[in-house]
């Protein structure tokens, strides 16, 4: 039976990753988890200065699932390389690291860091605030995903994958300006925005008002944009949204994705990455099926 699944070049033992945010660089969970079981670590977003992110409180519990508005809090840059990158070379995975920023330039500085480093691929994260546009998302307008894409990629010694947000009108549309602009690969979905009211103290849950949530409500919004987002570009999928068990995973990879991260669910079960990657092995077993990448896209 073979898991190994290839995007862009990179090839992973299996299609289970973890979604950015919801693992940090994996420290927190390695008593948990073993991280040579997984397919590659995700980090958190990674700027080019420690960002303190939004005021509390940031997270909140919702009916199937979670919101948060941690505003990308993280150390930056310099911890990120002293501290998590020698950490996770101590494992036999390979290492995605989540990139954020305010700027273009914030962007390239973080991406021209990690050029000379054993980081497999770049996960851009174009859900971040553009200063510069009003703070409306870099992935929330075609011109802004096209040139930050374009950017990233005439710097960026790995592959890149453009981590797209599903809060436009059409994904797929996003989806090949991305393609169009030079990604070597594209993950979805980021979180939808939402948002939940104390009605005893008439006052927002969330200090920033509105929050992404995610969890296993998300996840048929989430699948319907991998299948047609799969239909309408060639570059591999990872496909994300309320994934928690194995029979989640194939649908996605049923769907079109190449492969799969978890998130939201890390927070219920702290196994679940791990519980994912049984899960599909035993699907496999269950149906005969010598090769994972005989599932990508092979619904009907």
């Amino acid at each position: 039976m073979n898991t190994e699944v290839k995007i862009a070049g990179v090839a992973f033992k299996n299609p289970v990753m973890t979604a950015s945010g919801t693992f940090g660089s994996g420290m927190e969970y390695s008593d948990f988890v073993d991280l040579n079981r997984l397919g590659a670590v995700v980090t958190k977003g990674v700027a080019n200065v420690p960002w303190e992110g939004n005021p509390t409180p940031r997270v909140a519990e919702v009916y199937g699932g979670m919101l948060n508005a941690i505003g990308l809090q993280n150390p930056g840059i310099d911890v990120f390389m002293e501290r998590d990158l020698p950490f996770l070379q101590k494992y036999d995975t390979k290492v995605i690291v989540n990139v954020c920023g305010k700027t273009v330039s914030d962007y390239l500085e973080v991406v021209e860091r990690l050029s000379d480093t054993p980081v497999s691929m770049l996960e851009i994260n174009v859900s971040c605030p553009n200063v510069k546009e009003g703070a409306i998302a870099f992935g929330q307008k075609a011109d802004s995903l096209f040139d930050i894409t374009s950017q990233v990629k005439k710097k960026a010694k790995q592959p890149v994958i453009m981590k797209l947000s599903p809060n436009v009108t059409d994904i797929t549309e996003m989806a090949k300006v991305a393609e169009a602009a030079g990604a070597d690969a594209l993950s979805m979905i980021n979180t939808i925005t939402g948002m939940k009211i104390d009605i005893h103290r008439k006052k927002f849950v969330l200090a920033n008002k509105t929050g992404g949530m995610s969890g296993p409500a998300v996840k048929p919004v989430a699948l319907r944009m991998v299948y047609q987002t799969a239909q309408a570009v060639k570059i591999p999928i990872i496909g994300m949204g309320g994934i928690g068990s194995g029979e989640d995973a194939v649908e996605f990879l049923l769907a079109g994705a190449t492969a799969v991260a978890v998130g939201a669910m890390n927070f219920v079960n702290p196994y679940a990455t791990v519980e994912v990657v049984e899960g599909i092995e035993s699907y496999m077993k269950q149906y005969d099926i010598e090769n994972v990448t005989d599932l990508i896209g092979a619904v009907e």
